[in-house]
């Protein structure tokens, strides 16, 4: 069974002008028709599978929809049409800031961010020091999170999504984010983790990272679907079409 079935999957934001009007105004358009709302598809027509211990890279250009398509497979929204089934826990790492408060403490932070992934107290007391250790931040534990440089958020935030033991690991170009000694650690540590059976996605535009953690890709331009199977042939159609650009 697929850990993670992604079947014809369509995202689709709407906007209008309603900021700019105010209420009266948009009350006036609606009742005379003339009110504007836009559509525009973020991803149209997505489709994957993924079985456990598999790691899938998804490339594209910016606005290629990969974001949505990760906010869609953790839960956070909802696709318009089509439907994802997620088999397992998930761990995820869309933005390096989400899940944090500014004004509390490191250590507050890491309780508060495995607490908003589901872990109870106890295991979180369990693997704090192993999260903080390989973090390097035990000098930092009880300096407010809004002091910390933006490496050492990503290095908190990628420890604890990768120490609590989730069934599927998302990242969202994290593994780029950090000084190049981490970037070898966070490395190692993912095919550690691939390893064990966790199941992966990794977003990034890096394509010699995707062809070294990775055994499927899915590329996505302009929120389409362009192709999805192994790395080696993916990333080389993909590189290709960027040298033809």
């Amino acid at each position: 069974m697929a850990i993670i079935q992604a079947k014809n999957v369509s995202i689709r934001y709407i906007t209008g002008d309603f900021k700019d009007i105010g209420v009266k105004e948009y009350l006036m358009r609606r009742l005379t028709g003339r009110y504007q709302i836009k559509e525009f598809w973020a991803d149209k027509d997505i489709t994957f599978s993924l079985e456990r211990g598999d790691m899938l890279g998804i490339v594209g250009s910016n606005g290629a929809g990969k974001s949505t398509l990760l906010k869609a497979i953790s839960g956070i929204m909802v696709p318009t049409k089509g439907h994802i089934e997620v088999h397992g826990s998930i761990a995820a790492l869309l933005e390096l800031s989400s899940g944090f408060d500014a004004d509390l403490t490191v250590r507050e932070n890491t309780y508060l961010r495995g607490a908003l992934l589901g872990y109870t107290r106890k295991f979180m007391n369990e693997k704090y020091e192993e999260i903080i250790q390989f973090a390097e931040l035990h000098d930092f534990q009880d300096r407010p999170f809004k002091q910390l440089s933006s490496g050492m958020k990503s290095r908190l935030a990628f420890s604890i999504a990768c120490l609590v033991n989730p069934d599927i690991l998302i990242l969202d170009e994290v593994l780029s984010v950090g000084d190049g000694a981490f970037k070898i650690k966070s490395g190692e540590k993912m095919k550690e983790i691939l390893d064990s059976g966790v199941t992966g996605i990794l977003v990034s535009h890096s394509l010699g990272q995707v062809r070294d953690l990775c055994n499927k890709v899915l590329w996505l331009d302009h929120g389409r679907q362009m192709a999805f199977g192994s790395t080696a042939d993916v990333c080389d159609r993909y590189e290709a079409f960027l040298l033809r650009r």
